[in-house]
């Protein structure tokens, strides 16, 4: 399954070198005037429009028909398509209504990796030389050529224009999705792959912690992907540096694969994630670093961002040239990244990295998990204005009367699923500490006394939740859930304390 979308190549009728951009529509503000001063610039791509299906009842033989279509029939049949109306949208996009073109031309079929949640989108580009009676075009469009855009992709400046995915994305970044360990929604983690061409640059000065002619970011795959990710790096050149985010099984679980296809290959890492990393994923030299070095590959610089809040070894990397920022996890593609209490997951942290990105003015947000993010300030200022509804919330909870870890979860995550409050509980385990860290708590409100119910407690209430609401969807017996809801939070309290305990030794 996928979602379609039709993209469109219009041809300047007197100079056929160059062809129309489209200045893309901003998403909605958040009427806050904090969030609303963090603009992002502008941004330019090509007409596109939503492709879909013709009804069946729908004579498809009056449809446009596009030379070459054939070429992508053993993928996707177009005259399924409603090709009409969908050029008619792209076509009010650039305020032509109904325009002459020569002749329209399929081009190419792009087909998405599988980033998800939802599915992919598969994109079909057209192309057509316009007639010279084509009227003014309205304030939003503009003529570019391939030579401009592509000067504009590798010489970003940032708060300067910026270039949309359809056109092409950040040259010389290659994100590629591969099945992992990764928490729900998602099933993949993107292993970002740095190849560049340009492999003769030198520094004089040689500024840098690492240098080498290719890069792979965070190889977390699952051990079935392990094949593939072998070939992945046998396909690269000997002088590989390897670069991780964070420790997470997810970001880290090809690391043993990339060892064994490149023995000769170099690891960079925070050292509190190296501290987290088993031996037997990595037993080969490496490079400590903090977040104040900048590493070349092939000639390309990157710079390193210490960006603590999901951990507190927490990375992310600054692609210079394209302004290209990679965060590992301190957003995803959809929903809200969860902070890791047990490995110094850290609020206020968290806040402040936020505003540090939202500085760098990058050109776009590329996340672990999720498509690129082509709105980066908006996106960042969503995830604040998000942490401090929730923060709000669970404030008003405890000026409520709610005291333990069970009860401030429950009134917070009324509306969410009660699966995903185990996950939620450890955010909401940091907001606390973030409000008794900006004294913000009522007085009446005991921290030691919230903690000790934080684990078994916790466990305890959130497994007969659970199963009582589970009741009237299944069958189980009364007296079975109680027995499993007890025994489960016991266990699972046990091994969260021995956890903690392998972690502080």
């Amino acid at each position: 399954m996928a979602t379609y979308k039709l993209v469109a190549i219009f041809r300047n009728p007197t100079n056929n070198h160059e062809f129309l951009l489209v200045k893309q529509t901003p998403p909605p503000k958040y009427d806050d005037q904090e969030y609303d001063s963090y603009a992002d610039s502008h941004l330019w791509d090509l007409p596109s429009a939503k492709l879909v299906s013709l009804s069946p009842e729908v004579d498809s033989s009056n449809q446009i028909v596009l030379q070459g279509e054939e070429v992508c029939l053993p993928k996707l049949n177009l005259r399924k398509f409603d090709l009409h109306s969908a050029l008619g949208e792209v076509l009010g996009q650039v305020g032509f209504g109904t325009v002459s073109v020569a002749e329209w031309k399929f081009l190419k079929l792009v087909e998405e990796p599988n980033f998800g949640p939802g599915f992919p989108i598969e994109t079909v580009y057209i192309t057509g030389d316009l007639v010279p009676s084509v009227g003014t075009l309205k304030d939003n469009c503009q003529w570019s050529c391939s030579e401009s855009c592509f000067n504009l992709l590798l010489q970003v400046n940032p708060g300067g224009d910026r270039l949309g995915p359809l056109v092409e994305y950040p040259p010389g970044v290659n994100i590629i999705p591969m099945g992992s360990r990764t928490q729900k929604p998602y099933h993949t983690t993107n292993m970002i792959v740095f190849a560049p061409r340009n492999n003769h640059v030198e520094y004089g000065s040689n500024p840098f912690v690492a240098q080498g002619d290719a890069m792979i970011v965070d190889p977390g795959c699952r051990s079935e992907f392990n094949e593939e990710l072998a070939e992945i790096v046998a396909a690269l050149p000997r002088k590989l540096i390897v670069f991780v985010t964070h420790h997470h099984r997810d970001h880290v679980d090809g690391l043993s694969t990339v060892q064994k296809s490149n023995p000769d290959a170099c690891l960079l890492v925070h050292e509190n994630t190296m501290a987290r990393i088993r031996k037997g994923d990595w037993s080969l030299g490496y490079t400590k670093v903090s977040g104040t070095e900048e590493i070349c590959i092939g000639g390309e610089r990157l710079r390193i961002i210490f960006a603590p809040g999901h951990t507190d070894g927490h990375l992310a990397l600054l692609h210079v040239s394209t302004n290209s920022l990679i965060v590992g996890d301190h957003c995803v593609g959809q929903g809200s990244a969860i902070l890791d209490i047990n490995a110094g997951g850290n609020m206020s942290d968290y806040f402040q990295t936020t505003y540090k990105f939202m500085d760098l003015s990058p050109n776009v947000l590329i996340s672990m998990h999720g498509r690129v993010n082509l709105w980066p300030k908006h996106m960042l200022c969503g995830y604040l204005k998000n942490r401090r509804n929730r923060e709000h919330t669970i404030l008003k909870a405890i000026e409520a009367g709610s005291n333990t870890l069970f009860d401030i979860v429950a009134y917070t995550y009324a509306d969410v699923d009660r699966s995903l409050w185990v996950l939620a509980a450890s955010n909401v385990r940091l907001h606390v500490d973030h409000l008794a860290h900006q004294k913000k708590l009522p007085k009446k409100f005991c921290v030691r006394k919230f903690q000790l119910t934080c684990t078994v407690h916790f466990f305890s209430r959130w497994m007969w939740a659970y199963f009582k609401g589970s009741i009237g969807q299944t069958h189980f017996n009364f007296q079975t859930a109680m027995l499993l809801g007890a025994v489960t939070a016991s266990g699972v309290a046990i091994l969260y304390s021995v956890g903690n305990t392998l972690r502080s030794r």
